[in-house]
């Protein structure tokens, strides 16, 4: 039942402009030197079968790619032809219909232009569309518009002021669909500026209401959901919130097999099985749009954890026991442990002659004191500044 309600759910979303696996091929083939061949016919594929001739020229460009002359000549005519008829669509309802007819053959121009790659073109003609007389739910499909524009391109600045605008507009009435469909196109966002607890906060919140499969498949957004519940979580909340989750279960029992054996071996302190998964996950991120830049981090973060739960458990336990239990050598561990130790990530320390790891409980009440002489002290300072400049 689950899985025939997700059907129906996936049918909803909207067409694919811009096309953000064309993007997402495109980031493959720069990270990927082993397929790059294949990667090649595969965006090549896509951009013609988008008719993109503009993009096509601009990708060969970037690569130093040769054109292929006919298919450029074969995109561009269909490109011409297309537009040609949108702009008589265009001057006749201006000639001869009303405002609503103006507005919907401006749409459908700016949509293939979106389409074809012709950014600056189409974000032009959204903006005079926004200008027209429209109704709240039609100026958030625009603004939508615009935001998948500005992740097609990674136009940070684009991304953020439309996710701003069409949270305002939310404000103002937005309706049930677009309300959970800016969850996803924000906690992407999010996740893209490293702030994965807002993220998977508007992920698990679009879960049982995901449309939005012109960003991703229902697949893919519960694997970044896993993803940053893992390191963004406390272990119950992962528990009750994705792992207890009936639809988050029924993907990973499904087609995310690999994704549940990364949740589960962390959970069920199986370290060894951990490792190995976390180079599976490192690969993945490696190739990510939208993770790329923070694999290291989520790499070190993610690792951090599962060291800080192993240790919970324990007032003191061998180098020998973690490195087994890890399924690493002990040399590894103690580098490992060390680092993280000395960057203050993790309350133990290391007792090199008996081949140890003891911990240290944290003090709650003097760490807040510490917090509260330092706070103090720069607001004294504060003070002081400020009294000086009154002085003057």
């Amino acid at each position: 039942i689950l899985l025939l309600n997700r059907i129906m759910i996936e049918e909803e979303g909207l067409a694919k402009i811009p096309d953000l696996e064309v993007a997402d091929l495109k980031f493959k083939y720069v990270q990927d030197d082993a397929d790059k061949n294949k990667l090649k016919k595969l965006l090549v594929s896509r951009i013609e079968q988008n008719e993109m001739a503009p993009f096509y020229e601009a990708v060969c460009k970037e690569f130093n790619w040769g054109i292929d002359e006919a298919l450029l000549k074969r995109m561009k005519q269909k490109n011409y032809e297309q537009i040609a008829a949108l702009d008589s669509k265009i001057a006749d309802t201006e000639t001869n219909l009303g405002e609503s007819d103006i507005r919907d053959a401006n749409f459908a121009k700016a949509e293939y232009l979106c389409k074809i790659g012709c950014k600056d073109e189409c974000l032009a003609l959204f903006r005079k569309i926004l200008d027209m007389s429209l109704a709240l739910g039609q100026k958030l499909d625009v603004v939508f518009y615009s935001i998948r524009i500005g992740l097609f391109y990674m136009d940070v600045d684009l991304i953020e002021r439309n996710i701003d605008k069409a949270k305002t507009m939310i404000e103002e009435g937005g309706d049930w669909d677009r309300r959970n469909r800016l969850k996803v196109y924000e906690g992407v966002f999010q996740m893209f500026n490293r702030n994965f607890k807002a993220a998977v906060d508007l992920f698990l919140d679009a879960v049982s209401t995901f449309t939005s499969t012109e960003l991703m498949s229902y697949d893919q957004f519960v694997r970044y959901t896993v993803y940053m519940a893992m390191v963004a979580l406390p272990r119950t909340e992962i528990k009750s919130k994705v792992i207890d989750n009936d639809e988050i279960q029924q993907r990973l029992n499904s087609s995310l097999l690999d994704v549940k054996h990364f949740l589960m071996s962390l959970y069920n302190s199986d370290y060894a099985e951990f490792f190995l998964n976390v180079m599976c996950v490192e690969a993945f991120l490696k190739c990510d749009r939208y993770l790329h830049t923070h694999y290291r981090f989520y790499i070190k973060e993610i690792r951090i954890i599962a060291y800080a739960q192993i240790l919970q458990s324990y007032r003191s336990v061998t180098l020998q026991y973690i490195a087994d239990a890890f399924n690493v050598s002990v040399e590894f561990i103690d580098r490992e442990l060390a680092r993280f130790i000395a960057a203050g990530r993790l309350p133990c320390k290391i007792n090199k002659v008996k081949g140890i790891v003891e911990t240290t409980r944290p003090d709650s009440k003097n760490y807040q004191y510490q917090q509260l002489i330092k706070t103090g002290d720069h607001l004294l300072n504060r003070i002081q500044k400020l009294s000086r400049v009154i002085n003057l």
